[in-house]
Parts: structure tokens; sequence; C-alpha cells
């Protein structure tokens, strides 16, 4: 499935702990934007091979708040090196040298180099399975959208071109939004 369902955009996550504020960022393919009013979005934090709930997901139900920082081309590197499995409670952050920068409506930080950051708050989760291999839908409301003016165009909208996101393929591979074409309609 992974391999076939592509690309797939990429949301960098970005959480605190409850109880001490320690920062947690990871990222996840399985994610989209899936309603304009209200604006929400979803990603999927899938369970460890344990089945117990990854960090960000623990974070998310604990304070209702995360970002989700954008990925250029620039940072796929640091993004890529923050899945990592690190030890509860170890900050993605600091670890891999990502510096942050504070959100402006909720308490996680934002990635301080995303061209675009959603600050949201939760709106519920779905859990789809059990165990390893189970997954969590996590359903946020857009609070805030934090947008680089220097990734907007002509019109005052953002530019693909600009924005060099990147997508997730199957296995290591990744795209970009540089090759693009389109379809009159």
């Amino acid at each position: 499935m992974i391999a076939t369902i592509v690309p797939r955009p990429i949301a960098w996550v970005s959480t605190v702990r409850a109880e001490d504020g320690a920062t947690n960022l990871a990222p996840f393919s399985f994610f989209q934007g899936i309603s304009t009013a209200p604006p929400v979005l979803m990603f999927v934090p899938a369970n460890k091979r344990d089945g117990t709930f990854k960090d960000t997901l623990r974070n998310v139900q604990a304070t209702k708040e995360f970002v989700v920082n954008m990925v250029s081309a620039e940072m796929a590197e640091a993004m890529s090196a923050t899945s990592a499995m690190l030890p509860h409670g170890e900050s993605e952050f600091e670890r891999f040298g990502v510096k942050e920068i504070a959100s402006a409506r909720v308490k996680p930080p934002r990635v301080a180099a995303a061209r675009v950051a959603f600050e949201c708050k939760l709106h519920s989760v779905v859990r789809i399975g059990e165990g390893p291999g189970g997954s969590n839908v996590v359903f946020g409301q857009i609070l805030c959208a934090q947008i680089d003016d220097a990734v907007l165009g002509a019109e005052g909208l953002p530019d693909a071109g600009k924005l060099d996101l990147i997508g997730r393929m199957g296995g290591d591979d990744y795209c970009t939004t540089r090759d693009r074409f389109t379809i009159d309609r």
C-alpha cells in the first residue's frame, strides 16, 4: 500500500509532553487536509512495533495541541533523522539540531525553517486496529497558518515551486513539487 499510494505529503508534527514540556518532532506520511469550514487536517501515527502508542500521539492526547510543519527539500535530511525511535522524552529538536520557534496560538513550537506551519487543536482521534500495525487517525482543527512571505506568488498565494515541498514515495524514495504539469478542466 505505501509503495503505491504515492506521492504522499509529509506532516512533520511537533508536540510537547504535558508533564514537563519536553518537545517532540516526528514525520508522518499518512497526512492530508480534509475540510475547509472549519479547516481540519489529519495525520496517522501507527502504533510502535510493540503495539504501544508513539510519543506524538501520547502528547497530542494529553495536551490537545500540535503543529504540522511542511517539509521543503532543504529540510529532507533533518526530517528523515527525526523518524528515529528515541527514548521517551528525548527531544528530536535537540538531538538532531532542528531549530525551533515559538508558535502563536499553541504551546508546541514550530520548526523555524518550515515555510508553512499549521498550529492545530485536537478535534478527535479515531483508533483503527489494535496492537502492532494499528493506527490512530488524528484530526486537528487549524487555528493558525504560518506562511513565509518568501513563498508567496504574484497573487499573494503560496507558490508550489517556491515551497519546494517533498513527498514520500515507497521505501526510501521521496519526490519534490518542482516537477509539475497542468491539465486544463
